[in-house]
């Protein structure tokens, strides 16, 4: 390819990096460096291209940011246009293409956070540290405005992330204004000698119900050590596994299929179906994948993060199971660049597990080969749709495809593909030991099995709750100890930004599918975010409102230009300062919410309107 660079030149630093994930540089770059005079060089066999999403992580963790200099080198290196590189670097919220300084603080200021006082946190330092990306008076330090952490639990949040030669990453949660800044500096002084994991909370805490008999997905969570294959093992673990093998390919996927278990990343789809899909495709030479999909980024959601911090041997366990019953050879689990705790987790337990041979060539010694590879996301929304996330593994921008064909046809590398999110994963053994019938009769008929729910907000237990199908909102908030704030409660936000808002007397609905689909509202990826009455539910929806249009990756243009509509509507109405009469503005609201719905590509344009006009529908809200 005649790939033509710019002057820039990277660093010995940047090229470092660069090195360091793609391998030593080939022939034609010794002796005379990187390029001759007109910056081109030879490169018989360049990396493959999906690559490049963990080269321009390198370069993010090692200089913070990420230069023309490096890119070009990328260019050279991969055999790939700088534009198209500048394109996927630039599509991402966690890579700078601007200088920076090395110690970044990302602040939540996304609806849970808001709710616990994230508007204060940022004010007061302001205050202290500056204005939103201006670096302190060293070039050292400045933080930023973030989308949610998933930390919501614990809210307000701030995630501290520092470049250098060993890059680190430190949860604060809850988090104040001060403890922000000290932590900036602490950081900045000692790097990554001033920690030891990013997160030292004890998973335990994020699950109110931990110890209880009950449960069956949070049951190892504080009791476990999550490091452990051995532990792991002790406390019943790899036992599907080994019947899994015992029993084949189609017999799982029969199992799974008399389980009637539904996708838990909110689309609610038979998983079943979706094995026996792949598995239908034959063997004919292709290649087949499983993907886990932990990219979640839906606002008010941290169960799988729970799951990957806690008990991270049985998102494994339910991978090899999938890749078993789908002749899978090869696995990735995508997880979303802000958890950095579960990111370590995970990668600690795909070591362990491959040293004790559950991973590799030969799974315990079967003719059964798989193997997991881990993929950071980079702080975008849409790489949670599941054809976006192939895109982004491949090095491409993470725009979604579209269906069909589907990814059960072609996936990943435009072949066979099961997708599935962690919490579907974590029950998959549950389904294989107790077998798909007894577990079909958990819940209802149309909602079998177990949920997990992420309670936060004006709620006493924030956490992670277990219950099985059919429990009502008002058992689940009463199980979270009932609200709290000042007591109130105005509105409950089910779902997340793209679900749906129900009002107080709707707490005896039962969180099911089809419950929750006869009051207008889904249960998407199990969020239950309370308000009191002190929230401006105003600025709850303009927040919903910018999150959507932050997250658009554009291109289509029903979501493109309308979530900047939708957002500028409802500042129009929020200042009273409206085009026309305040009805026509509202069903102008409505007819974009109908063009999104209808002609975007994917769920992220489809929904984008879902929780706006929830809210404008039970509560009179701008008058």
């Amino acid at each position: 390819m005649d790939i033509h660079l710019t002057s820039a030149r990277a660093s010995d630093a940047e090229k470092a990096a660069i090195d360091r994930e793609l391998g030593v540089p080939p022939a034609p770059y010794s002796g005379t460096g990187v390029g001759g005079a007109d910056g081109r060089v030879a490169i018989h066999q360049p990396p493959p291209r999906d690559r490049l999403l963990p080269v321009l992580h390198a370069i993010q963790s090692r200089i913070g940011w990420i230069s023309a200099g490096a890119m070009n080198y990328v260019a050279l290196r991969m055999d790939l246009p700088p534009a198209e590189i500048y394109g996927v670097a630039s599509f991402y919220g966690l890579f700078s293409l601007a200088q920076r300084p090395p110690v970044v603080a990302h602040v939540c200021d996304d609806i849970a956070c808001m709710a616990a006082g994230a508007k204060e946190v940022c004010a007061e330092l302001q205050g202290i540290a500056g204005p939103a990306g201006e670096a302190d008076s060293g070039g050292k330090t400045t933080w930023l405005r973030s989308a949610c952490l998933g930390l919501c639990e614990r809210a307000p949040a701030a995630l501290i992330t520092a470049a250098g030669e060993a890059a680190v990453a430190s949860v604060l949660a809850p988090a104040t204004a001060g403890m922000i800044q000290n932590k900036m500096q602490e950081v900045s002084a000692a790097g990554a000698k001033s920690l030891d994991e990013p997160d030292r909370a004890d998973p335990k805490s994020a699950v109110p119900q931990s110890g209880s008999r009950e449960l069956r997905l949070l049951r190892r969570i504080g009791r476990v050590d999550a490091s452990s294959v051995e532990d792991y093992q002790r406390h019943g673990g790899f036992a599907a596994l080994r019947k899994a093998m015992e029993i084949g390919p189609e017999a799982i996927v029969r199992e799974v299929v008399a389980a009637k278990l539904l996708g838990r990343g909110g689309a609610a789809f038979p998983t079943g179906k979706k094995w026996g899909a792949v598995l239908r495709q034959g063997d004919d030479g292709q290649p087949h994948y499983v993907i886990c999909n932990a990219d979640e980024s839906e606002p008010g959601t941290f169960k799988d993060r729970v799951l990957m911090e806690g008990d991270p041997f049985a998102v494994l366990e339910g991978m090899i199971i999938a890749a078993i019953a789908v002749r899978a050879e090869q696995g990735y689990l995508y997880i979303r660049g802000e958890y950095p705790q579960a990111a370590l987790r995970m990668e600690k337990a795909i070591r362990a597990a491959r040293a004790a041979g559950y991973l590799g060539e030969a799974i315990l010694g079967s003719k059964h080969r798989f193997d997991v590879e881990l993929r950071r996301g980079a702080g975008a929304y849409i790489c949670g749709e599941e054809t976006a996330l192939f895109n982004s593994i491949e090095g491409y921008r993470g725009e979604p495809r579209n269906k069909p064909p589907f990814p059960t046809q072609a996936g990943l590398f435009r072949a066979p593909t099961v997708v599935n999110n962690v919490e579907t994963l974590v029950n998959i053994p549950e389904i294989i030991l107790g077998g798909g019938a007894a577990y079909a009769g958990i819940g209802t008929a149309q909602s079998s099995g177990y949920r997990l729910f992420c309670v936060c907000g004006h709620i006493a237990k924030p956490g992670v709750y277990e219950v099985p199908f059919g429990a009502t909102l008002r058992q689940i908030v009463d199980l979270a100890g009932g609200v709290a704030g000042n007591g109130h409660l105005q509105a409950i936000l089910l779902g997340g930004a793209a679900g749906a808002f129900v009002a107080p007397g709707e707490l005896d609905t039962p969180l099911t599918f089809e419950g929750t689909r006869a009051i207008g509202a889904t249960l998407g990826s199990g969020v239950i975010m309370l308000f009191d009455t002190s929230v401006d539910m105003r600025a709850i929806l303009l927040r919903i409102a910018e999150f959507f249009r932050d997250e658009t990756c554009g291109q289509c243009v029903p979501c493109r230009v309308g979530t900047i509509r939708q957002e500028e509507l409802l500042h129009r109405l929020a200042t009273g300062q409206t085009l026309g009469s305040m009805e026509a503005e509202v069903q102008l609201l409505r007819e974009m919410a109908q063009a999104m719905r209808d002609a975007s590509i994917c769920g992220l344009g489809q929904t984008a309107s879902s929780a706006v006009l929830s809210a404008m529908e039970r509560w009179r809200l701008f008058a």
